[in-house]
């Protein structure tokens, strides 16, 4: 209960209160969308497969881009579902979409011991919005979005 009274209180007093509420909805829809389709229909949906988007974005999309890495890590580490890199990636997709800005997401894995571990990390221009840049992951798929 105290979690929660702390992320109410900090969506009362910040300047991008609708961007909290579209990151909490597009996160527990896609961890939805995630446990209930397989990935290979989830895929068709992402973006354009095998391509990125430019490296080069409008200087005025910066406060955004950095905005929407905040309140999509934010809202991602207090939801009450699993939230992890893929569901982050794909909700900063999204909401990077709403205002027309192209991203890249990526999706890696690296060997761990034993254990295949996957990754997915979001990229818009020269920024890493969520997953970081994934330098120690080996990249499987991309999709421009």
């Amino acid at each position: 209960m105290k979690k929660i009274k702390k992320v109410i209180k900090y969506l009362c007093f910040d300047k991008n209160r609708g961007l909290y509420y579209r990151a909490v909805v597009y996160s527990g829809f896609f961890r939805l969308l995630i446990l209930v389709v397989p990935i290979k229909h989830i895929k068709k949906h992402i973006g354009v497969s095998g391509e990125e988007s430019d490296w080069e974005i409008d200087e005025q999309y910066y406060p955004y881009v950095k905005s929407v890495a905040r309140v999509t890590n934010t809202v991602c580490s207090h939801t009450w579902w699993k939230s992890l890199c893929l569901v982050r990636a794909l909700t900063a997709q999204r909401l990077l979409k709403v205002k027309n800005i192209s991203s890249t997401l990526y999706l890696g894995c690296k060997k761990e011991g034993d254990t295949l571990v996957a990754h997915a990390w979001i990229r818009c221009g020269p920024k890493y919005v969520s997953g970081g840049s994934g330098q120690d992951y080996a990249m499987v798929a991309k999709f421009r979005s």
